[in-house]
């Protein structure tokens, strides 16, 4: 702490020293003399002289303050400072060399690199453009259905009296299936016989024989004179009279031979039979079922498919149609047969396309007398479609997708050319182009991204040279 001295009072007194408040000057740099004891130089004390007639201690209200500052002290500030300001505008001169140093540095790396860029070859791998003329093969999913199929109904009415067979019954042509008892019917062709119609048709002929007789008689009278016209006229009427009944008697002959023929018919339709080989797919009735004889709510009794030969149906696209001809083979698969190939023939076409699909309906016949498959199943049809032109085989890896549509890009001599194609069918791995490439031609596979007409490029070695 700094101390303020004050003089001596009017009564001679030593000075005294005192602490004021607020007058603590702080010390720079802490220093003290050698001699210690004193207050170091570069303190700086504030001195105030009381006035007169004042008593010790007291200030002078209109004398300044004056502060003593010692000279080398601030010689000394000056230079740091100077020293402190000097260091600054180094530092952030360094900083803004060191930055714009760095910068430059990496513009050029940049540039180069791009120069680099600029001037590379990229490296591309080819494979040669090969044109397909032989078949195409189609897969097309097929349905398939039995050859012949037909639902059986009754024809007699009555009851079932007998069932031979149930559903998956194997059947040939003519087998007995059921056994309709049906009594009226029966009844009804007992009594329609001949017996009786040929009886009045032998009654009518003898009476026209007689009738014959007698009136040639009567002719040869009348024109004697032995007998009357009129009864010549008499007997010639009965004589027409007996040809008429004759007439009669011969058209009730065949009336009720067709009757006969008919009920004969209807007691055959009491025993109920396979039209042709197959299965039984239905059976709706058993024994003791009534049945009913109607053209239109007849009873269903069976139903039948012959599945030895399958119709397998397939829709042929319309791009196929001109290639595809009756009588051509055909493989028919199946998902649940692995390894199996079931062979056919395309048999027949509907001849018009669907006008909503724009597809033929084809049917394929496949063998089955083995009864590996059954009506009813889904199956693949591969079919080996003849071409109508040459087409290109391009790897997808070579299709370039862009705003243009689909383009190639093909090596020639160096520089990278770019083809438009025309795309007639893709399969995902291979798409099959009918223009825009030639045979021989070097695809460019996974082109560069920036693949632009005129690029030079350069055809990358194989692996492993």
């Amino acid at each position: 702490m700094n101390q303020i001295t004050t003089p001596p009072g009017p009564d001679g007194a030593e000075p005294k020293q005192s602490a004021m408040a607020g007058t603590e000057v702080a010390a720079v740099g802490g220093a003290t003399r050698a001699g210690g004891g004193r207050v170091a130089a570069d303190a700086v004390p504030t001195r105030r002289e009381a006035a007169p007639g004042h008593g010790p201690g007291a200030l002078a209200p209109d004398e300044p303050e004056r502060a003593r500052v010692d000279p080398a002290l601030d010689r000394r500030r000056g230079r740091l400072a100077l020293m402190l300001g000097v260091a600054a505008v180094l530092l952030v001169g360094a900083l803004v060399a060191l930055g714009a140093w760095s910068h430059s540095r990496t513009s050029a790396s940049a540039a180069q690199a791009l120069q680099q860029q600029n001037d590379a070859v990229p490296q591309v791998r080819v494979a040669a453009v090969k044109v397909l003329d032989g078949p195409r093969r189609i897969e097309l999913p097929g349905n398939m259905q039995a050859f012949d199929a037909a639902t059986l109904y009754a024809r007699s009415t009555g009851y079932v009296a007998k069932r031979n067979v149930d559903i998956g019954s194997r059947v040939h042509a003519g087998d007995v299936l059921a056994v309709i008892a049906s009594p009226d019917v029966d009844q009804q062709y007992a009594q329609a016989q001949l017996a009786q119609t040929a009886a009045a048709y032998a009654q009518a002929s003898a009476n026209q024989k007689l009738a014959g007789i007698t009136s040639q008689r009567t002719a040869d009278l009348v024109q004697h004179g032995w007998s009357s016209r009129q009864q010549g006229d008499t007997d010639k009427s009965s004589l027409e009279a007996s040809n008429a009944g004759v007439g009669v008697a011969k058209a009730n002959i065949e009336a009720q031979a067709a009757e006969v023929r008919r009920l004969k018919q209807l007691v055959e339709f009491e025993r109920i039979t396979a039209p042709f080989d197959g299965v039984i797919t239905t059976r709706d009735v058993d024994v003791g079922s009534l049945v009913v004889a109607n053209s239109q709510s007849g009873t269903q009794l069976f139903s039948i498919a012959r599945s030895d030969v399958l119709r397998v149906q397939v829709y042929v696209p319309q791009e196929d149609y001109f290639s595809l001809h009756d009588g051509e083979d055909a493989m028919v698969s199946v998902p649940e047969l692995p390894g199996r190939e079931f062979h056919g023939k395309v048999a027949r076409n509907a001849g018009t396309l669907q006008a909503g699909t724009r597809t033929l309906l084809t049917e394929v016949d496949v063998d089955n007398r083995d009864g590996a498959l059954a009506a009813g199943l889904y199956g693949i049809v591969h079919l080996d479609v003849p071409r109508v032109a040459p087409v290109a085989l391009v790897p997808s890896e070579a299709v370039i997708f862009s705003k243009d549509g689909l383009n190639a890009a093909v090596f020639d001599n160096g520089v990278l050319r770019l083809h438009k194609l025309d795309v007639l069918a893709d399969d995902g791995a291979q798409v099959e182009v009918q223009a825009g490439l030639k045979a021989g031609e070097q695809l460019i596979l996974n082109p560069p991204v920036l693949a632009s007409e005129g690029m030079k490029v350069a055809v990358a070695a194989p692996d492993g040279k």
